[in-house]
């Protein structure tokens, strides 16, 4: 059963569309992109803490080509991006930061003394990955739920906004089901695993500001979660992520999100940084190439969904 109705809508804590560069990837991004084991040795840290700053100095170029600064956001991690998060901090940015361990499959904390982090870390939002699919295992989806009730009370107490991007990867029989066809899964069973999903979280009482959902295909799909992230009088948004998916695929879930209230941006990261990043890593492209190319990208996303919005 739904949790309790909330009596009236509150206002929504993040009023405004969020469009963000996301570049807090770590497990894939030292060992697929740069082929470092953990740990790192001193040398390759630096170096990945590198190529994120050159991301970071993307996203302010695209500003200055004008992608809207309100608008903007900057999902960065701590371990390689302390540094610039604090910078963008004195810049007046939106800042998002994780605090999951990353590359999980069940959600925890990233560290042991993980208020301590958030507090010194002062983001303008925590964001939280967690892989939840409703029909899987239950007690693991209620641990997961706990840690998640228990960061949000957090947050609420010294006044931080909340962001919680819930994965839901098929199962197998979910996937027997249809053949083994992944494509299948995520346009006719996914879309409704995520409403349920939504639901079970909101009647263990993790309410987030923002809901950073996968892609769906169909308008109706998305306007079902968001009238799940509005139940009862809730307010919160939803912003769309990437998923590393190719910029046709990432394109048609944005403008199918920028048509429906309630869908207040995007979370896109791999589908923008990735390829400048590989380009400079090879000797392809120079630095300076390879940042105003993560600029463009970011800004064409920007344009692509500000057009759409306004159709």
């Amino acid at each position: 059963m739904q949790a309790q109705m909330l009596q009236t809508r509150p206002k929504p804590a993040w009023p405004r569309e969020l469009l963000i560069l996301a570049f807090d990837h770590r497990g894939s991004f030292k060992q697929k992109l740069l082929g470092f084991p953990e740990p790192l040795s001193p040398e390759q840290l630096q170096k990945a803490i590198d190529l994120k700053t050159m991301i970071y100095e993307g996203f302010q170029k695209a500003i200055q080509m004008g992608v809207p600064k309100h608008k903007a956001g900057m999902l960065l991690d701590e371990e390689m991006g302390e540094k610039n998060l604090k910078d963008a901090k004195t810049k007046g940015y939106t800042v998002i930061c994780p605090a999951e361990k990353s590359g999980q499959d069940e959600f925890d904390f990233e560290y042991e003394n993980w208020k301590d982090h958030i507090r010194q870390i002062d983001a303008t939002f925590c964001k939280v990955l967690v892989r939840y699919n409703p029909e899987s295992d239950s007690k693991l989806n209620a641990r997961q739920a706990a840690r998640l009730k228990e960061l949000g009370a957090f947050l609420k107490s010294i006044g931080k906004l909340y962001l919680i991007e819930p994965l839901v990867p098929a199962t197998d029989s979910q996937l027997k089901q249809l053949g083994g066809d992944k494509a299948k899964y995520d346009s006719e069973l996914r879309p409704k695993l995520m409403v349920e999903m939504m639901r079970e979280l909101q009647d263990f009482g993790v309410e987030p500001d923002v809901w950073k959902l996968e892609g769906v295909d169909r308008p109706q799909d998305a306007q079902a979660l968001v009238n799940q992230a509005r139940f009862g009088g809730r307010n919160a948004g939803i912003v769309t992520l990437g998923r590393g998916e190719s910029k046709e695929k990432v394109a048609e879930w944005l403008k199918v999100g920028a048509h429906i209230e309630g869908i207040n941006g995007f979370a896109i990261g791999r589908t923008i940084f990735m390829d400048a990043l590989k380009g400079f890593l090879e000797g392809k492209l120079s630095r300076q190439q390879a940042v105003q190319k993560i600029a463009s990208t970011y800004k064409e996303f920007v344009d692509l969904w500000e057009s759409e919005r306004k159709k």
